[in-house]
C-alpha cells in the first residue's frame, strides 16, 4: 500500500489528532510541532498534549472521534525519520514510548471511553538530548507526514 494510502484509509470519519512530546528533547519535540503545523490546514481535532497525554484524555473524549492519531517519537528499531502507523494490539505489545508513562494505561482508558479506533504514527529518533533540536531527518518527516496528512484530510 502506498503511504498516500496509508493515510487517506486509516484516518476516517471524525478524526483528532494529538502530537505527543517535549519540544526540548531533541526529535521528542516532532509530535507537537507537527500538531501546530496542522492546526489551520485540516478538517480535524488537533490537540498539542506535550509531555502530558494524560491530561488531555477528557478533551478527546469530548470529541467523540472515530479515529484518533497519535503522533509520537518512539523507538522502533529502524532509521531515524522512519515511521509506521501502529494500532492499539500492535502498541500494546511494543512498549515503544520515549516517555514515563505506561502507553498502554493511557490506551487501555482512552480504548473504554471512546467507540472509534487509536492510532499510533510512530517515528524514530535520532536524539533525545534536551536542547538538541530536531535532527535533519526528522525534520524531513515532519514536512512529508504533515504533507501526507494534509492531502489526506483536507
Amino acid at each position: 500500500m502506498k503511504q498516500a494510502d496509508l493515510f487517506r484509509r486509516r484516518l476516517l470519519g471524525k478524526v483528532v489528532i494529538v502530537g505527543v512530546g517535549n519540544i526540548l528533547r531533541g526529535d521528542d519535540g516532532l509530535g507537537p510541532m507537527l500538531v501546530e503545523r496542522l492546526k489551520a490546514k485540516v478538517r480535524a481535532v488537533c490537540i498539542n498534549a506535550g509531555s502530558a497525554l494524560e491530561n488531555y484524555l477528557g478533551k478527546i473524549v469530548k470529541a467523540q472521534p472515530d479515529t484518533v492519531l497519535l503522533i509520537d517519537a518512539v523507538h522502533l528499531g529502524l532509521e531515524p525519520g522512519a515511521y509506521e502507523m501502529l494500532e492499539t494490539a500492535e502498541i500494546e505489545q511494543a512498549g515503544l514510548s520515549t516517555h514515563d508513562i505506561s502507553p498502554r494505561l493511557l490506551l487501555d482508558l482512552l480504548g473504554m471511553r471512546i467507540k472509534g479506533k487509536i492510532l499510533l504514527l510512530g517515528v524514530q529518533p535520532q536524539q533525545l538530548g534536551l536542547g538538541d533540536g530536531l535532527s535533519w531527518r526528522i525534520r524531513e518527516t515532519l514536512h512529508e507526514l504533515e504533507q501526507r496528512i494534509v492531502g489526506a484530510l483536507i
